[in-house]
């Protein structure tokens, strides 16, 4: 994983509440166990039409949010199964932040495992942020993981919570498996003297 610290992006504003992960990335695609390719499969059922055109309303189609890393979605993002594919799906796509004001679990926690960063806002500040979304559609918001902060457009800052150990792991790039295995000398050094 890239080490994630600082995004500044244009935001792709996605303002539908209970998006589930078969939205995401519909359950016909879950057979696919290499992440290639799986940018062109996200939200599949809304971006293409039935003969596989590409909808060129839908929002993750226009042009100007092409290379978009900052999505801001409705209440209730990621609900559903835990399909491990749908954040692939959003990685491969180039979102590395998802704002809301509330995410599933299980969803955030792969999300992170995948180098994404969940946030999730009070309903107040992420009403400040859409505000500023829809008055600024094409200006750059900066999230900056290590202050904790998404500076709008407009220069406002809102802060956000994220887990420690989380955070750690993001800005570092890697996930929790690379985190054990930095005291593998440790951890063999305890083996040794605590065999039974």
């Amino acid at each position: 994983m890239e080490p994630l610290k600082k995004i500044n992006s244009i935001v792709i504003p996605l303002l539908v509440d209970n998006i589930d992960t078969d939205q995401i990335l519909p359950a016909r695609f879950l057979k696919i166990t290499n992440k290639d390719g799986l940018g062109e499969k996200l939200f599949y059922d809304w971006r293409y039409d039935e003969n596989g055109n590409l909808k060129q309303d839908f929002v993750l189609n226009k042009p100007q949010y092409k290379d978009a890393k900052i999505l801001l979605a409705g209440d209730n993002f990621g609900c559903g199964s835990s399909r491990e594919h749908a954040p692939w799906a959003l990685s491969a796509f180039g979102i590395k932040v998802i704002v809301s004001t509330s995410i599933a679990d299980i969803f955030r926690n792969n999300a992170m495992k995948n180098g994404m960063l969940p946030i999730v806002l009070k309903p107040s500040e992420y009403g400040k942020m859409k505000e500023d979304v829809q008055k600024r559609p094409f200006d750059s918001v900066t999230v900056d993981l290590e202050k904790q902060e998404i500076i709008l457009a407009s220069g406002s800052i809102i802060r956000f919570d994220v887990d420690q150990f989380a955070k750690y792991c993001l800005m570092n790039g890697i996930d929790e498996l690379q985190y054990i295995m930095k005291f593998t000398k440790e951890i063999e050094q305890y083996e040794k003297t605590h065999t039974p």
